[in-house]
């Protein structure tokens, strides 16, 4: 029998390439799902706005009216005759920015101390600084009142700005930081010669930048939008923050809604500003922390 020569072509039969399938059908769907979330997300803030530029009636009306007859921009004018709104601004400025920089002072100092030395009874104070965090604030609100009136700092900047100098959030977040960071700097900082303070300062402090960012934001929104603690130490309405001031413009019988999200949109601006300035920023430093 004679043998019958395959080809080398019959052999290895070429397939067929199988062209790459086309993703542009899931990127829309992706944008579209993404689209109407931030549409939903968005939509309260764009009626806080119409609602400021309507009447009285038309925000109290029972069909709900999408857009004004006629633009009342005397809503935001009136905001300034119903409240010292200057001085409520600048009392919340005030108190953001020394509870801001005393917190990232101090909190980033014990945070340290917690992380990175040995002392007696570190092990208590650390559980006696957490167990603030299992406590909600209003059960001290009293004995905070007590130590503040004793003082004689009610109706003042000192007394509403005392209490939040420090947290336990702060300082649990710092610690967590320096936990991270690896032991051999501070070990190469000490043989250059550097003594506790200056490995704190010079070396670990820098590296902690994105977590004080963190801190920094955290602070600041607290700070800002707190209400309880200045409705309970100041009755005056020219030494409010806006947080306690715009609660003055609810009424027991009636109350201007118009006004009161204008005075709100007014409120809101400043940190809002902040926030479109360090965007990118906030962003980072929250996906460093791993905060959510």
């Amino acid at each position: 029998m004679t043998s019958v020569r395959v080809p080398p072509a019959a052999r290895n039969p070429v397939t067929p390439r199988r062209k790459p399938r086309r993703r542009g059908g899931s990127h829309v769907v992706a944008h579209l799902v993404l689209g109407i979330g931030g549409a939903v997300m968005a939509f309260p803030f764009l009626w806080q706005i119409i609602m400021s530029l309507s009447t009285n009636q038309e925000v109290q009306s029972v069909t709900p009216v999408f857009w004004p007859s006629e633009l009342q921009w005397q809503n935001y004018a009136a905001v300034f005759t119903r409240l010292p709104f200057l001085d409520q601004l600048t009392t919340s400025v005030l108190i953001t920015v020394i509870r801001t920089i005393a917190q990232i002072l101090f909190c980033t100092l014990a945070g340290y101390a917690f992380a990175r030395m040995r002392f007696r009874g570190r092990g208590l104070l650390l559980a006696l600084v957490l167990s603030i965090l299992m406590v909600p604030s209003q059960v001290y609100l009293l004995s905070q009142y007590q130590i503040v009136q004793n003082l004689g700092l009610l109706n003042s900047l000192s007394g509403l700005v005392l209490p939040g100098l420090f947290s336990a959030f702060g300082t649990f977040l710092m610690r967590t930081a320096f936990l991270a960071m690896p032991q051999e700097l501070e070990e190469a900082a000490r043989l250059d010669g550097a003594n506790p303070f200056q490995v704190f300062w010079k070396v670990m402090l820098p590296l902690s930048g994105p977590t004080i960012s963190v801190l920094a934001i955290t602070t600041v929104l607290w700070s800002w939008n707190e209400l309880l603690w200045p409705l309970v130490v100041t009755t005056f309405s020219d030494r409010m923050p806006l947080s306690a001031g715009l609660a003055t413009l609810i009424g027991d019988r009636t109350t201007d809604y118009p006004v009161v999200m204008a005075a709100s949109l007014l409120a809101m601006a400043p940190v809002l500003i902040m926030f479109i300035i360090l965007q990118r920023r906030v962003i980072d430093g929250l996906a460093s922390s791993g905060l959510k």
